[in-house]
């Protein structure tokens, strides 16, 4: 990511829209800090942990929820659709199962083929029968 803070593309209004919030370069987050970088209380966190999949912070020993930078990036992802874009819980997990997962429309490789032989059953058995000549062989 970056070297300081990662910060999401901005494209829409700047009064504290989802693509404002600015994450610092950290390894982990407790839930305090991961509610003011959303500015969201942290019930609502502990209860899109209970929606979405995607999220899953650890736990340290003490109990206390560890966020991952991904774990953030995916909280304001879920703030944008559900504030912004106006998707229902429901609606966001949907579509943030959708995005996950790889699109079908990818063009196939081009792969060369053989022109078939006209003789190739003949030569299958030819192959095979050099075989079991190199196995008679060896008894």
């Amino acid at each position: 990511m970056g070297a300081s803070s990662t910060k999401l593309k901005a494209k829409a209004k700047s009064n504290g829209s989802a693509d404002d919030i600015v994450i610092p370069d950290k390894l982990y987050f407790r839930i305090g800090e991961v509610a003011k970088l959303c500015s969201l209380p942290p019930y609502v966190l502990r209860f899109w942990e209970t929606e979405f999949s995607q999220l899953s912070p650890k736990k340290s020993s003490k109990g206390q929820r560890l966020y991952r930078q991904r774990d953030v990036e995916h909280l304001v992802r879920i703030k944008k659709l559900l504030y912004e874009e106006g998707f229902t819980i429901a609606g966001a997990r949907q579509h943030l199962k959708l995005e996950a997962k790889p699109s079908k429309s990818q063009t196939a490789l081009p792969f060369v083929v053989a022109p078939p032989k006209a003789n190739g059953l003949k030569h299958v058995r030819a192959g095979l029968q050099e075989i079991l000549g190199i196995l008679k062989q060896r008894r």
